[in-house]
């Protein structure tokens, strides 16, 4: 696999927040291409055969069955996390449970050392933060600085001695010419898997937990839910307060969305957030309706770019909501700091102080 030739960074001019506006151009890969970005996003920032080509090489490891032989490890995790937090007054549910636990679960996945979990617990916040002031230089240095985290996995994969786990078996992976990836294909594709589910799974883990503070009454029914009654709960509360705000894409030619016209090379932004809870779309757009609601649900996308961590995500996502709930109650703290929303270019909170009540206490 090659490297596309970056485009210029360039600057969105046109926002789309209609549910069928968006849907229409996140399925034209042909006329809204996803190489937006001046830095090479593998899969995520190719189109047509060389993304094709990138997700049958790179799928695999995500794949559902695959990655369920992970639960145990991320119900250690978990059960181990949720048992030091239900011992405080209080926690914050973004940082001090959503990223830690997303830390460890993802190394736990990747066969990285627990030696480096406060190097990348100190990258997703100085990138949060980063990626909030919208400073592009900051936002450079964070960038090194995760790359260097990445390169020494991969390097420390080079030779024979390399340990048995998923990322040597990615660096042994070779293309469809049979060619092995070149390190930097190999950065981008671990800084997409690793970089991309710290933050998010964090932002996510922040929503749900405020949405179970906010309906106790559906605690007891969750937790003893089966996996796919409790996977649509969490993809209905995220579609309710989406945490993943927007994607960008670049026209190649002159062409019409919504009766807006868009000119050739113009870089036009998905609103998710915003298409999620379209009336035109929901008849209640924030009425809590998880089956109802399923078919347009659009928090993990929609068309050839699709989340491709979705199954990972999910399962690490579920195993968690699914050890909070039996491990006791939880509870706003307000009185310990209360709660913070996020800024775009995120969303979900940038602070929830919460409280677990543990149900043997």
């Amino acid at each position: 696999m090659t490297a596309h030739e970056p485009r210029p960074s360039r600057t969105v001019s046109r926002r789309f927040g209609d549910h069928a506006a968006v849907v229409a151009v996140a399925t034209d890969p042909e006329t809204f291409s996803s190489a937006v970005s001046r830095h090479l996003q593998v899969p995520n920032g190719l189109d047509g055969e060389a993304h094709r080509r990138a997700r049958a090489m790179l799928d695999p490891f995500l794949d559902a069955q695959r990655v369920a032989a992970y639960t145990p490890a991320f119900v250690r995790v978990a059960q181990q996390l949720l048992e030091q937090l239900a011992g405080r007054a209080a926690f914050d549910a973004v940082s001090e449970l959503g990223a830690r636990y997303a830390v460890r679960a993802q190394s736990a996945w990747l066969g990285w050392p627990a030696s480096i979990e406060d190097d990348l617990l100190q990258w997703v916040a100085d990138n949060r933060a980063a990626t909030r002031s919208g400073d592009r230089t900051r936002l450079a240095g964070v960038a090194v600085r995760f790359d260097a985290i990445v390169r020494a996995r991969v390097e420390e994969r080079m030779g024979a001695d390399a340990p048995d786990d998923l990322t040597t078996e990615l660096v042994r992976t070779r293309d469809a010419e049979g060619m092995p990836l070149s390190q930097e294909v190999l950065v981008s594709v671990l800084r997409n898997w690793t970089g991309g589910d710290l933050a998010s799974l964090a932002l996510c883990v922040g929503v749900v937990v405020a949405w179970l503070t906010e309906h106790p009454e559906h605690a007891e029914r969750l937790a003893a839910a089966d996996d796919a009654e409790l996977d649509a709960v969490l993809d209905e509360i995220l579609r309710l307060d989406d945490p993943f705000l927007a994607n960008r894409r670049i026209a190649t030619r002159a062409t019409e969305v919504a009766g807006c016209p868009v000119a050739h090379e113009e870089v036009v932004a998905l609103d998710w957030r915003e298409a999620n809870v379209d009336p035109a779309r929901f008849e209640h757009p924030h009425a809590f309706d998880p089956h109802g609601n399923a078919s347009a649900n659009l928090v993990w996308g929609i068309g050839p770019h699709v989340c491709p961590g979705r199954p990972l995500a999910t399962l690490q996502l579920r195993v968690l909501t699914r050890e909070l709930l039996r491990t006791g109650s939880v509870r706003a703290a307000e009185e310990h700091g209360g709660v913070e929303r996020e800024t775009p270019p995120a969303g979900g909170y940038r602070r929830f102080m919460a409280a677990l009540e543990r149900h043997d206490a």
